[in-house]
């Protein structure tokens, strides 16, 4: 089926491992303050309580069409050619404060939501009856505004009901007590629904944390400007605040900041007011431009009491993967902000967001699971894949999850920022594997 050929472990060459720099990450960054928010306001945050449900759901029996609230003896056997008779003796509205009560004989107008009127026993929806014209089937009713007689008179109802028939029961959604919700939650459109619906204005939950992305290099330029002779478009940084923004952040984007320290130093002391974490990309490898190792290496000094230097420092790092190689991690400021330093290719950028910033993005919201799900799949390619010694290779993928198959996209190349658009995964080859044979069985982390 495969075969590959092995290597020893990592952890040579004063390298670390993904996992190494990964643990040191999590057991720095921890989970934000829980506080009270407005249900809108805490969309896309995690609840850190149960939710007790105060009062039944629905809090009283309800029509679930738009009909007449009836007897169940009063239309037995009815039919078009035989119609059941009834008096009609008012309307029953949804949040109408009426009470009408149903008789032998009789029937209210009821609209979908309103409450069963005593007596009642089922609903028969108007497209049964005559709409209370006196002809054949209904198919709907006049408005109440332009035809207020419909609520008294007679209808005809054409066919039988069965107890209950067209009725929301009290409690059948929740009941008074039900867990409506539990922690960890992340709040999304149904779980506000729901908490609107039970009656909580306000819920705890921890804040979506606050990430600030900033791309550093001189040659970058805001996309929509025109470029000057070795200059590029600044592409990092938008990448990167998509990425925070989809992992649940509220992400804030810096443009791009040019090769000079005490520049790069002010920016990011400015920034720190509104983060959580900050993200920088490029400048963290070994040039005599790597403008963010410049400006942060020796920063952390214990005696300054506000200011970029009061954290614990930023340390540069070489890693065993590709591409990503080079990182910085560390905290920041009189709050000790965590900062990721991360590379300047794309590729690189982007494969490192989502093996560590990603993570420490997840961790600030409290929630159990940090990682990308991970599944196995048939690797489909033309010849063997190559990966270097000693180092786990990032590689982006098509995954088909319905024929458990993932095809390469693009080369190896960390600049290929075509490539990284057309993937949904990344192949993930380990450390001690340098070969790869078409067919392997190996790990994909699902993007998205």
């Amino acid at each position: 089926m495969s075969s590959s050929t092995t290597t020893p472990t990592t952890g040579q060459d004063g390298l670390w491992s993904v996992e190494e720099h990964l643990d040191d990450i999590l057991a720095t960054v921890r989970p934000l303050e829980p506080i009270e928010l407005q249900l809108l306001d805490a969309q896309g945050c995690v609840l850190v309580e149960d939710v007790t449900v105060p009062v039944p759901l629905p809090p009283f029996d309800n029509s679930s069409m738009d009909g007449y609230a009836v007897r169940v003896a009063d239309v037995e056997g009815a039919s078009e050619e035989f119609p059941a008779v009834l008096r009609v003796v008012g309307d029953v509205a949804a949040g109408s404060g009426e009470r009408v009560t149903v008789g032998a004989g009789q029937a209210a107008r009821i609209m979908t939501g309103a409450p069963l009127p005593p007596g009642a026993e089922a609903v028969v929806p108007v497209e049964w009856t005559d709409g209370g014209l006196g002809e054949g089937p209904a198919t709907g009713m006049r408005a109440h505004s332009a035809a207020p007689e419909g609520a008294s008179g007679e209808v005809q109802v054409h066919r039988p009901a069965e107890a209950r028939a067209h009725v929301r029961a009290r409690g059948s959604d929740v009941r008074a007590g039900d867990r409506a919700l539990s922690a960890g939650t992340v709040l999304g459109p149904p779980q506000i629904a729901l908490l609107a619906a039970i009656g909580r204005g306000t819920v705890k939950v921890r804040p979506r944390p606050r990430v600030v992305v900033m791309s550093t290099g001189s040659e970058l330029v805001q996309p929509g400007e025109a470029l000057a002779e070795g200059q590029i478009h600044d592409s990092n940084s938008f990448a990167l605040t998509a990425a925070a923004r989809d992992a649940g952040a509220i992400a804030y984007r810096v443009g791009a900041v040019g090769d000079d320290a005490e520049t790069l130093r002010s920016t990011i002391e400015d920034q720190l007011i509104r983060a959580d974490l900050v993200v920088t990309t490029g400048g963290v490898s070994v040039g005599a431009y790597d403008v963010v190792k410049e400006a942060l290496t020796g920063v952390g000094d214990p005696d300054e009491e506000s200011g970029i230097g009061a954290g614990g420092g930023v340390e540069f790092r070489k890693l065993a993967m590709q591409p990503g190689k080079p990182q910085g991690f560390g905290t920041i400021g009189p709050d000790h902000t965590p900062l990721l330093a991360l590379p300047g290719n794309p590729v690189s950028s982007y494969v490192s967001f989502e093996v560590f910033v990603r993570p420490a993005i997840r961790t600030l919201m409290g929630l159990p699971e940090v990682k990308r799900v991970s599944a196995r799949a048939e690797l489909v390619c033309d010849k063997a894949l190559g990966s270097p010694a000693g180092r786990r290779q990032f590689l982006r993928g098509s995954y088909d999850p319905g024929a458990g198959r993932v095809e390469p996209v693009g080369g190896p190349g960390s600049h290929l920022i075509a490539a990284l658009a057309h993937a949904n995964a990344l192949i993930v080859i380990p450390e001690d594997t340098t070969s790869v044979e078409p067919g392997a069985d190996v790990e994909v982390v699902l993007l998205g």
